[in-house]
């Protein structure tokens, strides 16, 4: 069966995660973890991209090999999966010469016997930060508009991928939307980009120039460059160049990726696969910056945010729930302390956590232990549920992540509205079917949240669980789903 192929940009590994990239593999943890819930066979896959020259002056100023700069921040990205519930499949790291290199040795050596790989004598503008080649037309102020930083002037001679070749099918493909972007307007800043026309890409540096990366196959004074290398990930992680069980996950269903690498991903890798004669991607979905305090995050404004010492305060689920409900899916976003701690004492402590811990409370007075079925008794909370429901479908299918927030937490404001309106601390027996259908709602609830907050619903889980038989059991622990910091 046909797996959804899930992918996420790899990191570059020249320094530690930050929490613009937490927010990436959280989007696409949600996407995958909700795709697993409907039933579909996912394949998620995230990684990290090692080699260049990037690598190698870092790892010079440290002192140390670019081997041991790439392992040291690699285990790190690694450990930023763990720590955050991230439930990607496989970790490619393209420095892996097993798994990854013979991808890119049948890449290189497919598309040379095509005629799409030249040498030739170049002399541009080079744009370290970007690891690419830049038009006079793409500066302003002579600055590369991404880094603000002049280019470097460089003469090479250089292995080119004939991208050019491949505009016009490009072109076309975006057009009809055989490959998707999400949203409609990156769609739109790469087709005017395309409206300049496409000149060929670089595939090869020097090697006394880049020594760290692979070479290039029967051409040892070259190293493979960055976008034969680090694109083909996604080929090279699922079996290309080794077998055949590629087939069985390509073309990917989404890439996530951030929208300052669009244009390499909807033009020089949709090229690279026309070449390779291989189908397209179905999406690529584009999201923005993570800005902290209303300032873009920079090492110089020392306002980088570690998220690993956001986890020594709060917990995992909370971090994931404020970058997907704060963070609009589409545009940028900005994380402030003060908002994180708005959130946590209200949203989740005062809304899901109370509920959660009120309803096992009043199942305690009431004497509930189980419940017989799924079936709500109140008409009320049947409808109410069912249009939380389909709500909640909709606005993951369409990646509006932040909307689906705004759906369940509806849903659990109106069970603490239902407790309030009907005192149901007040015991009577009419009331005890009311408390049964909130009861109830938690355990849906759980599910709901999966997808955001895997640990927050597994706690539920286990106090309003299901057995054998088919009734939804109630815990008599107590437990506080978000404590007081």
């Amino acid at each position: 069966m046909k797996k959804l192929y899930i992918t996420t940009a790899i990191d570059y590994v020249n320094g530690p995660p930050h929490l613009g990239h937490l927010l990436e593999k959280v989007q696409a943890d949600c996407f995958a973890r909700y795709k697993r819930l409907k039933g579909e066979d996912v394949f998620f896959l995230t990684g990290t991209d090692e080699h260049g020259i990037k690598i190698e002056k870092k790892a010079q100023e440290l002192g140390i090999t670019p081997k041991e700069l790439a392992d040291k921040n690699s285990a790190l990205f690694q450990k930023l999966c763990e720590d955050f519930s991230i439930s990607n499949d496989f970790f490619i790291r393209t420095t892996d010469e097993k798994t990854h290199f013979p991808g890119i040795k049948l890449l290189w050596e497919t598309l040379s016997k095509k005629g799409d790989i030249y040498k030739k004598k170049y002399k541009g503008l080079y744009c370290q930060g970007c690891e690419a080649f830049l038009l006079e037309k793409d500066l302003v102020d002579g600055m590369c508009q991404l880094h603000k930083k002049a280019p470097e002037l460089i003469e090479d001679e250089n292995y080119f991928f004939k991208l050019s070749k491949y505009e016009k099918q490009i072109k076309e493909a975006l057009e009809k939307d055989e490959v998707e972007i999400i949203p409609e307007k990156r769609k739109n800043e790469v087709l005017s980009f395309l409206q300049e026309g496409l000149e060929d890409i670089s595939f090869s540096r020097d090697r006394n120039k880049v020594k760290w990366g692979f070479e290039v196959p029967g051409d040892a004074s070259q190293t493979i460059y960055v976008w034969a290398d680090a694109l083909t990930n996604y080929l090279s992680a699922v079996g290309y160049g080794r077998n055949n069980d590629y087939l069985n996950y390509w073309p990917a269903d989404v890439h996530f990726i951030g929208k300052d690498i669009i244009k390499f991903h909807a033009i020089y890798w949709l090229g690279m696969l026309l070449a390779l004669g291989l189908p397209l991607p179905k999406k690529i979905f584009c999201h923005g910056f993570l800005n902290v305090e209303g300032k873009k995050m920079s090492k110089s404004l020392g306002n980088v945010i570690n998220p690993f010492d956001l986890l020594e305060r709060y917990p995992s689920d909370a971090i994931r729930y404020f970058l997907l409900k704060e963070v609009p899916p589409f545009e940028d976003g900005n994380f402030s302390y003060s908002a994180m701690e708005r959130i946590y004492k209200g949203e989740l402590a005062d809304g899901l956590g109370n509920l959660f811990s009120r309803t096992l409370s009043l199942a305690k007075i009431y004497k509930i232990e189980f419940l017989e079925s799924e079936q709500f008794s109140n008409n009320y909370f049947e409808e109410k549920y069912s249009n939380t429901e389909e709500l909640w479908h909709g606005t993951l299918e369409g990646f509006k992540f932040n909307d689906t927030f705004k759906i369940v937490w509806g849903f659990i404001g109106f069970c603490n509205e239902v407790i309030e309106k009907e005192k149901l601390w007040e015991e009577d027996e009419r009331k005890e079917s009311i408390l049964k259908d909130i009861i109830l709602s938690l355990y849906k609830i759980s599910t709901l949240i999966q997808p955001f907050m895997p640990k927050t619903s597994k706690t539920i889980n286990r106090n309003i669980c299901k057995n054998k038989e088919g009734k939804i059991l109630i815990s008599k622990e107590k437990i506080i789903l978000f404590p007081k910091i």
